[in-house]
């Protein structure tokens, strides 16, 4: 059959007679990179501006103190200031996505030092945080405006329909490390928190077009304004075609070409001084071909309402509910429906003069119903699944405000494991205002999905190869140490450290003899991981800025006694120890913009990648306040490279690429 179908790819089966690797260490090729980064952080040389001139707004943008000062809710669900949080996140700002010149929501986030961000083909991709690299990986929580877009079929996100006007994105939130306390199962090794602007910041016409060699076309057209005076609105429109990749080493194309059309809505209504309410409503007709055959048709909507009564800086509360249609027509036979509707409140409040409280409650409702073949099942066809939870956490200041103790549980009730319990502590110290220690333990957990459980695969019927399982959750139990430090106005500095230790990880178990069948899905699997987590910002001067990091991991995971797992242990685990990332972001005379993205990945062990070090260059020129042209090249130090194969998948090279794109505001 034709690649069989998409997510067939993404099962953690990988070919029994593979060969096992080891792990190769090649700092002598990431030296340079690191040289670079070590010189810019530790001895900068000061750079004076010659003859430009700009706007307010532009330095406004490109300040550190303004960068330092952005408040991030991802963390502890309430408006913190980023220098000061006790975790490891980084925050990808508008301006860094339009430098970079990033034209999808996964180009925006390979500029998250924190994240491994791998293109696999055209449409797919592999995404995670600190480990466990796959098509669909299962350790990592994606929201987009509050609205989880984690599958409860496969585990994971897909990719190819998490599309947005990249314009219209005001930041994008990344934790790497447990999120369970405060967003659920599944945050497992972090958090992505795509946030959107509100519509009374995106006022007026915005328009753009851009054609290249591999991005065929790319149109959006957006429009805000107001009903009334506190009410404003927008609404949008936009598709793209991507082009094809191509098959390594034979640079045949794959004709996995990829198009995509989406809309929506976004009302804010300020009802008073102490209430917020808003609205927002997206649909999409999608047409990704991972296999280059026939093109999967995959269509969807989705609604987020969003009510928030604020008392004061420290006492609010939330309510949010959302609904999620996806349908996916796999063009053989085999569909799949997911309807999803989802409530949750919050409250946050002070506690005497010491502790801020919050808590919250939330009830998720998914109906899933397929179409199977006849030697390709879930089974039952049609399920319903429910997740009940509860948390609650408490922020204490020890020591006035320089040393805070933050305890925190969620506990979470869903149809295949009952109940789940996930605590965090973290302890965070400011010994100066421009210096912060944290520390934290937390567990967390991967709740079984679809796919774990009632997935059947037949050689002929009634003869199943593969069976479901009595699959239990995943577990992490996680410990980590960071430091966040301001030497000087110009320069700051994040370190965070980690050590996570694993349990009852996916495994694929054999049958009993003599013939080995049914495989199934098992908790054989154990083993911890460790790392280091660098970044730095530094503004050299008012038009010129420099971000970037390094990230170091080491992965040890083995095949419980109790296991056969035929992989070894290694089915879910495909990543880089190193990487390196640079992003240089420069305003020149004449209206011109100059962005840089430097990217190295060390080589992947199993299957094995070869390490690659990517390119990508923005020119941009400002013809006035309303138009601006931009000239764009991407991956561009090789012809071709590959980043990622799937377990059961064949390599495709990502090649060199080109795009012009013209962009009007009025």
């Amino acid at each position: 059959m034709t690649g069989l179908y998409f997510f067939v790819k993404s099962l953690p089966m990988k070919n029994i007679c593979m060969p096992s690797t080891g792990k190769h260490h090649r700092m002598l090729l990431i030296a340079p990179l690191l040289f670079l980064i070590t010189g810019i952080v530790l001895f900068p040389q000061r750079t004076c501006a010659q003859g430009n001139s700009f706007r307010g707004d532009t330095l406004k943008r490109l300040s550190l103190e303004e960068l330092l000062n952005v408040e991030v809710t991802s963390v502890s669900k309430r408006p913190e200031k980023l220098k000061g949080v006790a975790s490891a996140i980084q925050v990808i700002t508008q301006e860094d996505i339009r430098q970079s010149g990033a034209t999808s929501v996964p180009e925006a986030l390979r500029l998250a030092p924190n994240l491994q961000v791998a293109q696999v083909n055209s449409s797919q991709w592999a995404i995670s945080a600190r480990g466990f690299s796959n098509v669909l990986a299962n350790k990592l929580l994606v929201l987009i405006d509050g609205r989880v877009v984690y599958t409860p079929m496969y585990a994971g996100v897909f990719w190819d329909v998490q599309n947005l006007v990249l314009e219209d994105v005001d930041r994008i939130e990344v934790i790497s490390g447990p999120g369970g306390t405060l967003w659920g199962a599944n945050a497992v090794n972090g958090v992505i928190n795509i946030i959107t602007k509100k519509a009374k910041d995106t006022q007026g016409l915005f328009a753009e077009a851009a054609v290249g060699t591999k991005l065929r076309g790319l149109g959006s057209l957006r429009y805000g304004g107001k009903l009334a005076k506190n009410l404003s609105y927008r609404v949008y429109g936009t598709a793209f075609k991507r082009g094809s990749t191509i098959f390594h080493p034979d640079s045949v194309e794959t004709k996995d070409d990829w198009t995509i059309a989406q809309g929506g809505l976004r009302l804010d209504w300020e009802a008073t001084e102490n209430d917020a309410v808003s609205f927002q409503a997206n649909l999409y007709d999608d047409r990704p071909n991972p296999d280059g055959n026939n093109p999967i048709v995959a269509r969807g909507s989705n609604a987020v309402a969003r009510w928030t009564h604020t008392t004061s800086d420290k006492s609010n509360f939330q309510l949010q509910a959302y609904v999620d249609h996806t349908w996916r027509d796999f063009r053989n036979g085999f569909t799949e429906k997911i309807n999803t509707y989802d409530v949750e409140g919050q409250h946050r409040f002070r506690l005497g003069q010491r502790q801020e409280v919050i808590y919250g409650l939330g009830f998720r409702y998914m109906d899933h119903d397929v179409h199977n073949l006849e030697l390709f099942a879930f089974e039952p066809a049609r399920k319903s699944l429910y997740l009940f939870n509860v948390f609650v956490q408490d922020e204490i200041a020890l020591v006035e405000e320089k040393l805070r103790l933050t305890l925190g549980i969620k506990i979470e009730h869903n149809s295949y494991t009952d109940f789940q319990y996930q605590p965090n502590v973290r302890l965070n110290w400011t010994p100066t205002p421009t210096q912060t220690v944290w520390a934290a333990v937390s567990r967390a957990v991967r709740n079984p999905v679809r796919i774990d459980r009632e997935f059947f695969l037949y050689a002929v019927p009634q003869v199943p190869v593969i069976a479901g399982s009595n699959f239990q959750s995943e577990e992490v139990l996680a410990y980590e140490l960071g430091w966040r430090i301001q030497p000087q106005e110009s320069l700051s500095v994040s370190l965070a450290t980690f050590y996570n230790v694993y349990d009852n990880l996916r495994s694929f178990e054999p049958g009993p003899p003599p013939l080995g069948i049914p495989f199934t899905f098992g908790n054989g699997v154990k083993g911890d991981t460790y790392g280091a987590e660098l970044s730095a910002t530094y503004q050299l001067n008012g038009w010129w800025r420099l971000r970037g990091g390094y990230t170091y991991l080491e992965k040890n995971l083995k095949v419980k006694g109790n296991s056969e797992d035929v992989n070894q242990g290694s089915a879910e685990s495909n990543d880089p120890s190193h990487q390196v990332l640079i992003q240089s972001m420069m305003k020149l005379p004449g209206r011109m913009e100059l962005g840089t993205v430097v990217r190295y990945v060390g080589a992947l062990p199993k299957p094995k990648v070869s390490e690659y070090v990517g390119l990508d260059i923005r020119l941009g020129w400002k013809l006035d306040k309303r138009i601006e042209l931009n000239l764009v090249g991407q991956n561009l130090v090789k012809s071709s490279h590959t980043e990622f194969i799937p377990s059961s998948g064949v390599a495709k090279d990502i090649q060199r690429s080109v795009y012009a794109k013209v962009v009007c505001r009025f």
